[in-house]
């Protein structure tokens, strides 16, 4: 997989906390350490909007399916669904005892998933003017520090080593123990698959149904950050975050080491968005954020660095 450098931006928001693409790729969100949520048109570097309104640093973000709100998670307990065009907070979720890390929508984002270091999972209606969560989820023993959502289950990652993936149809709860605290956690985009990074600086595929281990990657650092990996649209490589500030990419198959893409060098390369449906990847550290694709497939008005 060969990947260049499409554009780099400085957020101005301090250290970025997350990047996220929006539901179709052509978006993204930018949390910063400065309180902030920013919006942008990546190719562009043209930022949209800038929402204000949590009390501390802004860990994650998710657009809504239909790119008319935004729901962000802060370390100040709270949850706010935001107005995408007119900037404004629509419904604050406050319920957590200790800093939300992640947040996700489900797919008709009517409902917002919100883990946090309270060892929850929250799952609240955002259509409603209900302000206690619909459902808590409190298998952790640990702090959750990934959430992922289809349109029947909910995956999340803990600090106590277990990916737990939760059925909502039968309301059954499937957990597999990894042996390291968990970072983050993603679906293959077959869905057959979950993608588990950890703090012991390596990446598992894990087989969905069986939870049977199908592949380590290793070779990157994470020294106990909370670094993210995923798999690329196409399926075929894996890819995660480092301390030592590069982007690591796998053959899916082989486990092998493709490619290594430096962002900032020897500084954490701490959140990757990977496009919904082409092999363009976001990555963010420090105050940075990079586009890497392919310069042919970039769309259009790109900005080449």
């Amino acid at each position: 997989m060969d990947l260049s450098c499409l554009n780099t931006i400085d957020c101005q928001q301090g250290a970025v906390r997350a990047v996220r693409f929006n539901v179709d790729g052509s978006y993204c969100m930018t949390c910063g350490s400065d309180k902030k949520l920013k919006l942008w048109n990546p190719y562009r570097s043209l930022l949209l909007k800038t929402y204000g309104g949590h009390g501390n640093e802004v860990l994650d973000a998710c657009g809504s399916c239909d790119s008319s709100q935004i729901v962000s998670c802060s370390s100040d307990k709270s949850a706010i669904v935001w107005d995408v065009s007119t900037g404004q907070p629509l419904r604050r979720l406050r319920g957590h005892a200790a800093s939300v890390t992640c947040v996700k929508f489900n797919e008709e984002s009517s409902v917002a998933v919100t883990g946090s270091l309270d060892n929850t999972v929250m799952c609240w209606d955002v259509k409603s003017r209900n302000t206690s969560p619909i459902q808590t989820l409190k298998e952790a023993k640990d702090c959750i520090t990934s959430v992922q959502v289809t349109d029947h289950e909910i995956l999340t990652g803990s600090v106590d080593c277990s990916v737990r993936r939760y059925d909502l149809r039968n309301g059954s709860c499937h957990a597999d123990f990894v042996g390291a605290a968990i970072t983050s956690v993603s679906f293959s985009h077959d869905g057959q698959c979950i993608l588990v990074g950890s703090a012991d600086s390596t990446v598992r595929l894990l087989d969905k149904n069986s939870g049977e281990l199908l592949g380590e990657y290793v070779g990157h650092k994470t020294q106990d950050m909370n670094i993210e990996s995923g798999i690329i649209t196409s399926d075929n490589h894996v890819l995660s975050g480092s301390v030592t500030g590069e982007l690591f990419c796998w053959d899916l198959v082989g486990g092998n080491v493709v490619k290594k893409y430096t962002h900032t060098s020897k500084k954490v390369l701490n959140s990757i968005s990977i496009h919904p449906t082409q092999d363009i990847v976001l990555t963010a550290s420090v105050q940075t954020i990079k586009v890497w694709g392919k310069a042919e497939n970039a769309p259009e008005n790109v900005v080449n660095v």
